[in-house]
């Protein structure tokens, strides 16, 4: 089926459910499944959780991309630190935080009037590789982008051709990632993974990440920005020193 068919396809499912709640974090896929639910005439209620995992620049995106379609979210607080299942940072970690996440969306959602809620899950992400998708199967959160067969490389496609900001917008996990499973996620380990980070797009790098190792901060950059970065490994040293004395670049990249 080729992207056009999915499209309608899309259509034809908020056409089927014109109510939904959908959990929206500001990234490509929410991003569009707002749009395409809008522009059939569907009620989207958008809800963003912010939890300690999620750096600040999210919620803004999320406000400024719900502007742009000339709608509002709903922001939901949640303190996932306050759950031993989710700190012990085991394998399974995405399970507990998806299931606290969609778990208040869906409450309120249905406080709300939406008994469907859905997500943006698309057809290029491995279920088999993420344990918070039993999460959603067990909240009967519904994901259309892959129902539909719609793969993230068309998700950015449409969201190009629709006018969005989002369409080339790098995919983003949670500041969770950067800690190895096993270890201990803290406040405050999630703060230095933030600052150090900020501190990288302001000196023009995108799409990376600063993983702790050992307390130390490893930087996975994308390929192409790998020559940059050895170039201008003075600068980012200066920039990343204050929150992890020891720096490693991984050659690797993203």
């Amino acid at each position: 089926m080729d992207t056009a068919a999915k499209e309608m396809q899309l259509e034809t499912y908020f056409k089927d459910n014109p109510t939904l709640g959908l959990g929206f974090s500001g990234g490509v896929d929410s991003a569009y499944l707002l749009y395409a639910g809008l522009r059939t005439g569907a009620t989207v209620k958008a809800y963003y959780v912010k939890t300690q995992f999620q750096p600040a620049f999210e919620l803004q995106d999320a406000y400024r991309l719900a502007a742009d379609l000339g709608t509002e979210i709903t922001v939901l607080t949640h303190s996932v630190l306050d759950d031993p299942c989710i700190v012990k940072n085991s394998e399974n970690r995405c399970y507990f935080c998806k299931s606290a996440i969609f778990g208040l969306i869906c409450k309120q959602a249905a406080s709300d009037g939406f008994s469907t809620v859905i997500d943006g899950t698309n057809a290029s992400d491995d279920v088999a590789d993420r344990p918070g998708m039993a999460a959603l199967t067990q909240l009967d959160v519904a994901s259309p982008l892959r129902v539909c067969g719609i793969t993230k490389e068309e998700v950015r496609q449409l969201s190009k051709a629709a006018g969005l900001s989002t369409w080339n917008k790098p995919a983003y996990a949670c500041l969770a990632t950067r800690i190895e499973t096993g270890v201990p996620i803290t406040q405050k380990l999630l703060t230095r993974v933030e600052v150090a980070e900020d501190a990288l797009f302001q000196l023009g790098y995108s799409d990376f990440r600063v993983r702790v190792f050992h307390d130390a901060a490893r930087l996975q950059f994308p390929q192409a920005q790998i020559e940059k970065a050895v170039a201008g490994r003075k600068e980012i040293a200066a920039a990343i020193k204050p929150h992890f004395s020891s720096i490693l670049l991984d050659l690797e990249g993203r």
